[in-house]
């Protein structure tokens, strides 16, 4: 629903663009798809026809290549001559004999005798590591009914991972003399299968336990952790035992693969090889570079003609939108061209009307919004307490009558020069070092009135006395902490102090007066505004402070305050470092 909603609110260009595209490209995905499933499908066929013969084959090799070891059995169970008393060395070298064929896969032999003597092709390699397997191995010997029996795999310390052929030795009276029995060499026997095979095979007994070698480089299937020789997952290898005869599937280390099963030989042996699935895709990466390449200049074709045919018909409402994007510049209002006379030239006329409108709305707007904020700032600087000059001037007039003249004189500069600081409207900021000076003289006129029970010092990081900040910033905040957390005390000191943190501008003005309790911080601005003490030099309390910073500056800077009663209250100012 949702997608049928954006496609009726699309242009009729765009339609058009998206039906012609999306159709004509489904189309020819279709017959390319087919296409390529079909390649596919013939081509793994033959590659599966191939493999069946091919495993087939290496079967057959196998049992020729085994042959060899039960021709050796059959020769060497007939040698029972061998096993008498003094013929020990005769039956070493006829087993070296036989050991030595060059077409044999059999590893070791060896000659048991019924009283557990043995001899080996590599007797003096026996008698030192010796093989704990060839008593179960004789003792098997004979359950083939006096026929070649094999064993399923086991590791020999003679061989390594081996099986054993084994037949009886039999007298003229077929008693049983002793056992022949050749370890097979699985490791020569892999190596000739493997090339023979296109990536991977195992060879299995009847019973599902594998006969070769596995190759720990082999990247299909997956082998137990931390094994060496390597050892199938019994996943695995269960799922070996269950593959029928001919093609199947199975999955491997993380991937599938197509496996091949043999038919059993006559040991009951099955040869399975496995291809991975990927590579039947392999040599199709021509095919599907040419339909790649057919399918990247269709699609160019047809969006160059879409593109083309849309931009034929949207280009003038195209171009009325980017005007229309371009309107938070105030100062540029672009305007479209009137020389159509069609009912886009008419709508362009009546968007160049509408923008000459909204731009003569907004540069009013504008001029307003600047014309108010400079009403409130010089509001707020103006706002000068005439209490404050009542009783300076009584003052001077106390100090005059008692010929005070020095005093008088100090007081009546300081007075002067304050409200020259004060009503100076040439610039609106100052340093911080003037702004201490203009307190400086303030602070004296307090203490010609009140005498020295209003202490004041500084303690200005010299690194930032050349920052800019408003006028009449740190006044109010001194004036405040005098009336109304010393004076309440009967007196006290004001410390100003000021350093950069965090990239910011920080001043501090701490008073030890009575302090606040924490829920009544809040009324500490309001009672600032509303109390206008007649000791007051500005009407500017902590609330227009806090509003002056905010409109220079933003909502990021401005006043926190903190107060405990009984202890004092401080009032931190962020501004911006300049």
């Amino acid at each position: 629903m949702k997608l049928f909603h954006w496609y009726t609110g699309l242009g009729l260009a765009t339609k058009q663009f998206i039906y012609l595209f999306f159709v004509t490209l489904t189309l020819f995905m279709v017959l390319a798809w087919n296409n390529l499933n079909e390649a596919e499908s013939l081509f793994k066929e033959q590659v599966t026809r191939d493999a069946e013969l091919l495993v087939a084959r290496t079967n057959q090799f196998i049992d020729a290549s085994l042959d060899g070891v039960e021709n050796i059995l059959l020769l060497l169970s007939t040698r029972h001559d061998l096993l008498a008393d003094g013929n020990e060395q005769a039956a070493v070298e006829t087993l070296q004999k036989y050991a030595s064929y060059n077409s044999s896969v059999a590893k070791t032999l060896y000659i048991v005798r019924a009283d557990g003597k043995v001899y080996s092709n590599s007797q003096v390699f026996y008698e030192v590591i010796g093989n704990p397997h060839l008593k179960e191995l004789y003792n098997a010997a004979p359950d083939n009914y006096g026929a070649i029996n094999v064993s399923e795999p086991y590791y020999s310390p003679m061989s390594g991972q081996t099986i054993a052929y084994m037949r009886p030795i039999t007298d003229r009276s077929n008693q049983v003399k002793g056992v022949v029995i050749a370890e097979v060499n699985l490791e020569l026997l892999t190596s000739r299968i493997a090339p023979m095979i296109y990536q991977s095979f195992t060879l299995i007994t009847a019973n599902g336990n594998v006969i070769n070698r596995l190759d720990p480089r082999d990247k299909l299937l997956p082998f137990q952790p931390k094994t060496y020789p390597p050892v199938l997952e019994p996943y695995f290898s269960k799922q070996l035992k269950d593959l029928k005869v001919g093609v199947g599937s199975i999955y491997g280390n993380n991937e599938p693969l197509i496996a091949v099963k043999s038919n059993k030989n006559r040991l009951g042996w099955s040869l399975i090889a496995f291809i991975a699935e990927d590579y039947f895709y392999h040599d199709l990466q021509r095919l599907y570079n040419n339909y790649r390449t057919a399918t990247v200049i269709w699609v160019i074709i047809l969006l160059i003609s879409a593109f083309t045919l849309s931009r034929q018909f949207t280009r003038p409402i195209r171009r009325l939108v980017d005007k229309m994007d371009r309107l938070d510049d105030f100062h540029v209002v672009p305007k479209l061209s009137e020389t159509r006379r069609d009912e886009i030239g008419r709508l362009a006329k009546s968007y160049n009307a509408m923008l000459e409108r909204i731009h003569y709305l907004l540069q009013e707007t504008k001029r307003a919004e600047e014309r108010k904020k400079e009403y409130e700032l010089k509001m707020l600087r103006s706002q000068i307490a005439p209490h404050f000059l009542y009783n300076t001037l009584a003052c001077i007039s106390s100090l005059a009558k008692q010929r005070k003249i020095d005093e008088v004189r100090d007081t009546i500069r300081s007075l002067v020069k304050l409200l020259s600081f004060s009503f100076d409207k040439n610039t609106e900021f100052v340093s911080i070092e003037e702004e201490l000076e203009g307190l400086t003289m303030y602070m004296q006129i307090q203490q010609v009135r009140f005498g020295t029970k209003y202490a004041y010092s500084f303690d200005i990081d010299p690194s930032v006395m050349h920052c800019k900040i408003l006028k009449l910033t740190l006044q109010p905040l001194v004036e405040n902490a005098l009336f109304h957390g010393i004076a309440p005390k009967g007196g006290g000191r004001v410390t100003i102090k000021g350093r950069s943190e965090q990239g910011k501008l920080r001043l501090f003005v701490r008073d030890d007066g009575v302090g606040l309790a924490r829920e009544n911080i809040p009324l500490l601005t309001q009672r600032s505004e509303a109390e206008a003490s007649k000791h007051r030099f500005t009407g500017i309390g902590l609330n227009n402070v806090h509003e002056r910073i905010r409109i220079h500056y933003g909502s990021s800077y401005g006043l926190r305050i903190g107060s405990m009663k009984g202890v004092g209250t401080v009032v931190r100012i962020d501004l911006p470092l300049s």
